[in-house]
């Protein structure tokens, strides 16, 4: 007999996973509170990097159900989402998302409402890549440094060098200008 199993998620302590829960409940599926698996972690966090969850997975078996409110309670981003449910599905478990209508995301319909979903979602990272890109070549176009600002003057790089060729070590010269030692060494290789 299939077991149902919930997983909730929530991003910080002073939020309660009672309302995922209840729409659980509400939505026809009875899960023993053995069953229930609850959390607070942050999303961005890659599922099976979230304790609970890991061990989620360890007690599921094959024809085992696992319920949740919202793809994002199964991982960080669309990628993620999908590699946690293809490897429940080799698994034999279901997963239902309540959100998508309580949909079997390892079912012929649910795959495909999963590639569309990253589909969707490897494209706005594509569009996100291509405006940034875009906003840095016009930045440069118009002037504008990019990159972290440097920490030392002009004049104090060109002491550092001429230090730096008298022999001066790395350490000395950081204590020196009150900088880290990466700070002398990016001066050098800007130099190069």
């Amino acid at each position: 007999m299939a077991r149902t199993f919930a997983y909730c998620r929530v991003s910080t302590a002073d939020q309660t996973n009672d309302n995922q829960l209840r729409e659980i409940e509400a939505a026809g599926f009875t899960v023993d509170h053995k069953r229930s698996i609850t959390e607070t972690v942050s999303g961005s966090t890659a599922a099976m990097q979230r304790p609970g969850f890991a061990r989620l997975v360890d007690r599921l078996e094959d024809g085992d159900v696992l319920v949740v409110t919202k793809l994002d309670r199964l991982g960080r981003n669309a990628m993620d989402v999908r590699s946690t449910v293809e490897r429940l599905a080799s698994d034999g478990v279901r997963v239902h998302c309540l959100a998508l209508g309580g949909i079997d995301l390892t079912s012929p319909a649910g795959k495909m409402t999963m590639g569309v979903i990253c589909a969707v979602a490897e494209f706005e990272r594509d569009l996100l890549i291509e405006r940034t890109q875009a906003g840095l070549s016009r930045a440069k176009a118009e002037g504008t440094a990019l990159g972290r600002p440097p920490v030392l003057t002009n004049e104090q790089q060109a002491e550092v060098l001429a230090k730096r060729a008298e022999g001066v070590s790395l350490g000395a010269l950081a204590k020196t200008y009150g900088v880290s030692r990466a700070a002398i060494q990016r001066v050098e290789k800007r130099a190069a």
